[in-house]
């Protein structure tokens, strides 16, 4: 059975909504996405369509290169799963995402996390209870409460969850970017003996 991993991307990108949320949840990171790739060129969320409206949300695909994301401090959790669940987790993405129009951010289910009452809605999802969503349809996690009471922080407690990396977010790009460049030790001493060839002939 061939294994490959998934990732959790846990961010505070200190809009005024995540900073209205942390008022209460006085955890460091208010907002949640799931990631295909360890490089996060495919990151898929619940929040807001607009850079300008916060209160303008829905279904999103995320690029954490731009807007807030560049300031954002972040949290990167990987979770192994079978080629079976990637599968079912990229069906029920892209089920929502060919009905995207007909889905809205769950405002009213924040409310429900800070009373610990569980407000489901149809086609309607918070962020950390899209990821959840997909995490549990996809048969990778089983959570202990309904979905609609999951925040960004139980991520952090689920078993099975590795931390990758913690820190601003565009120092792990920045570090990937490098990884992406260098030159293994083995390549180099190759080039060094060809060049030390070469110069035999000048």
């Amino acid at each position: 059975m061939i294994e490959k991993e998934v990732y959790i991307l846990l961010t505070n990108t200190g809009s005024l909504l995540t900073k209205l949320i942390k008022l209460y949840t006085k955890k460091p990171y208010n907002h949640a996405s799931i990631a295909f790739d360890h490089n996060l060129s495919e990151v898929y969320s619940f929040g807001r369509k607009t850079a300008r409206n916060p209160f303008i949300g829905g279904f999103v695909k995320e690029d954490v290169r731009e807007g807030l994301f560049k300031q954002a401090d972040c949290a990167l959790y990987s979770i192994t799963v079978t080629e079976s669940q990637i599968q079912k987790m990229k069906y029920y993405l892209q089920e929502i995402e060919t009905q995207k129009k007909h889905y809205r951010y769950n405002f009213l289910g924040l409310f429900g996390v800070m009373f610990n009452k569980p407000l489901k809605r149809n086609n309607a999802f918070f962020c950390s209870q899209f990821v959840a969503f997909i995490l549990k349809e996809s048969t990778i996690i089983q959570f202990q409460k309904p979905i609609s009471l999951i925040a960004p922080y139980d991520f952090q407690c689920v078993p099975n969850v590795h931390l990758v990396y913690e820190g601003k977010l565009k120092n792990y790009q920045n570090e990937n970017i490098a990884e992406k460049h260098c030159i293994p030790l083995s390549e180099i001493g190759v080039f060094s003996n060809r060049l030390k060839w070469l110069s035999s002939f000048v």
